[in-house]
């Protein structure tokens, strides 16, 4: 699995514990468990037995407990969608919100969106923060000098940071990410209206003609303010499987949801030593078009749905802050590296805390103030995560019942059986050399996915897959 020049680099701690493992009269089934978990790096620990009976007869069709497992726990995926806290986990998560975000832009027939929906009008959008002070940039990519007057690199650390620290609004930006999702709420509200105004019609009148449907992610930018990413589709008023009217275009749309989302405001009263402000979308409103596969345009489905998902598994880490709650102020104090522009965000978090209750800003400080959903859409945009992961789930089952010899429900036989199931959770992690270990079949994992990409790819292009 590696080396004797990787193994030297090790701390003895690590290096201590990897050879207990390693060693140990388990070490097999614990590498097929993790293996399982796609080299999970944070497992859920279980323990507990499970029976298969036969109905009719009470005999055990099969029997299962943990106490034949290493260490008497099963270990499964933790599920975790971070990729800063887990990257096995987080990549399952993307492929899902790919899969999700996709099937509403092509359509996908088991997922219960038909093709059709390719015809609807669509369109990526983009709804940004607005400027809380001048922040260090790269204006037209880095051709032009920034306001400090230096050409910085794509990778700079001083990239999205205040240039001047002292006039920066750090608690407006907080709160503005605090609100973001409410903002976004308003959007969907005004939408209907201009719609409707604008095809001279009542909103009852447009429920019963056109329905919208969309799915969203947030994404950090380098100043630490939230902005999101939508795809947004009209369809008719069933949903997917109608088509809208004729002139629900996309003309219309762009322009509707413009103005929609310059009249959402929040307007936050006054309180201690912060003035009254009024929380709106930042004038970079971005609208395109969505084509479809080989249509020639720019913005394809799969880019916008691979663009979608690959935000869905981030959060803050691209402002260099945690990537978890803060118990305490001083505990900033275990991360050197942690930039001044984002401690002083999150300081600002829990200056406001007490002067906005209810809005947790303190709670949310990791996050810089955004305490929202990174992914959510509509109720007919396309299929669900829970979907996605039942699909799986009842796959894995299949193999599962297929090994062991067990009745397929797919043949009226559930009723023959009866499974009788008790789980506690008993924990959470790797020690050290465990951990180590399963980073790297982690990463042989994703080695072998990548080999397979590249070998689908090619039998696609040759026409043979």
């Amino acid at each position: 699995m590696t080396d004797t020049a990787t193994l030297a680099g090790l701390d003895p701690t690590t290096l201590g514990d990897l050879l207990r493992v390693a060693g140990s009269p388990g070490f097999d089934r614990w590498q097929d468990q993790i293996r399982r978990t796609g080299g999970c790096a944070d497992p859920i620990h279980l323990t507990g037995t499970t029976k298969t009976l036969d109905r009719a007869t009470g005999t055990v069709l099969h029997s299962y407990s943990t106490d034949a497992e290493p260490g008497g726990r099963l270990r499964v995926a933790c599920g975790n969608r971070r990729a800063s806290r887990c990257p096995s986990c987080a990549w399952t998560y993307a492929g899902d919100t790919y899969h999700l975000i996709r099937a509403g832009l092509t359509g996908d027939e088991a997922k219960g969106t038909p093709e059709t929906v390719r015809d609807h009008p669509r369109v990526f959008a983009t709804l940004t923060a607005p400027s809380f002070g001048p922040v260090h940039n790269r204006p037209d990519n880095g051709h032009r000098p920034c306001r400090c007057g230096a050409h910085h690199q794509v990778d700079a650390p001083e990239l999205g940071t205040a240039l001047n620290p002292q006039a920066y609004d750090y608690a407006g930006a907080v709160l503005w990410n605090n609100h973001a999702g409410h903002l976004w709420r308003y959007v969907t509200i005004y939408l209907p209206r201009e719609l409707a105004r604008r095809a001279g019609i009542t909103q009852r009148e447009l429920k019963e003609q056109l329905r919208i449907s969309y799915g969203k992610v947030a994404e950090y930018q380098k100043r630490g303010a939230i902005h999101f990413h939508a795809v947004i589709r009209f369809d008719g008023p069933d949903g997917p499987d109608t088509v809208p009217p004729a002139w629900a275009t996309h003309d219309l749309l762009t322009d509707a949801l413009s103005t929609a989302a310059a009249r959402a405001e929040i307007v936050l009263s006054p309180v201690g030593d912060q003035p009254e402000r009024v929380l709106r979308w930042g004038t970079q409103l971005d609208v395109q078009r969505i084509g479809a596969f080989g249509a020639g345009e720019d913005l394809t489905e799969q880019a916008v749905a691979s663009y979608v998902a690959k935000y869905a598994t981030k959060a803050a880490e691209t402002t260099g802050t945690v990537d978890r709650r803060i118990g305490e102020m001083h505990e900033l104090d275990k991360h050197p590296d942690l930039p001044d522009h984002t401690r002083r965000l999150i300081r600002a978090c829990r200056d406001l805390d007490e002067l906005y209750p209810g809005r947790k800003l303190w709670q949310w400080a990791h996050m810089l103030g955004f305490r929202g959903h990174f992914s959510t859409k509509s109720r007919r945009y396309s299929t669900t995560l829970g979907a996605l992961r039942r699909v799986r789930a009842d796959y894995r089952a299949a193999q599962q019942r297929a090994a062991l010899g067990l009745p397929d429900p797919d043949d009226h036989s559930e009723a023959t059986t009866r499974v009788i199931a008790h789980w506690a959770y008993a924990g959470h992690g790797h020690t050290p050399g465990e951990s180590w270990l399963a980073a790297n079949l982690a990463k042989e994992i994703q080695a072998n996915r990548e080999i397979a990409r590249e070998v689908r790819a090619e039998l696609d292009t040759e026409g043979e897959w």
